[in-house]
């Protein structure tokens, strides 16, 4: 049976890594998170800013996602993925490997716990900066047509992608 390539987006909060794990639990699958990527090249000191490494953390993601999938492994990819260029390298990683792809674009409807979940979390990576409310407001997001759009303020979110990758095969 051909890998799954589940390549989540949203913005920082909504939920993505809860979710990409939960998945990846139920359908023992490999969990690729782009912020852990993204804190090892910081953290060995060549780089000062994240925001002068951002493309090099997607391309080691679509690099060890490949490598993965090119072993029949499913891979949940959890990144921001904030604009068409960024996604549409997913669909270059699934075609290369023959990879099925899910595009899961991760939402929370609810403002108010949006903010509070971003203003609460702490984080899980050493040396992890998390941006603040006001960063996530004012980041560039384009809307990700064609994706299927998971609303994590409401229970079952998780469901709502695993029933889809069920659809797939």
């Amino acid at each position: 049976m051909r890998p799954i390539l589940i390549s989540l987006g949203g913005l920082p909060g909504v939920g993505k890594t809860t979710l990409a794990r939960e998945i990846s639990r139920s359908l023992g699958a490999t969990h690729l998170r782009v912020d852990s990527v993204e804190q090892a090249l910081l953290s060995s000191g060549r780089w000062d800013r994240l925001d002068d490494l951002a493309d090099l953390g997607y391309r080691a993601l679509h690099a060890v996602a490949a490598d993965q999938l090119r072993l029949g492994l499913s891979v949940v990819a959890d990144t921001v993925n904030p604009i068409p260029l960024t996604r549409d390298a997913w669909h270059s990683v699934a075609g290369a490997t023959d990879a099925r792809l899910l595009e899961v674009e991760v939402v929370c409807s609810d403002p108010g716990e949006h903010r509070r979940r971003v203003e609460r979390r702490t984080a899980d990576i050493a040396g992890h900066a998390l941006p603040t409310w006001a960063e996530v407001e004012a980041r560039t997001y384009h809307p990700w047509p064609g994706a299927l759009r998971v609303d994590t303020a409401v229970p079952g979110a998780a469901d709502d992608v695993l029933t889809a990758v069920r659809a797939l095969g």
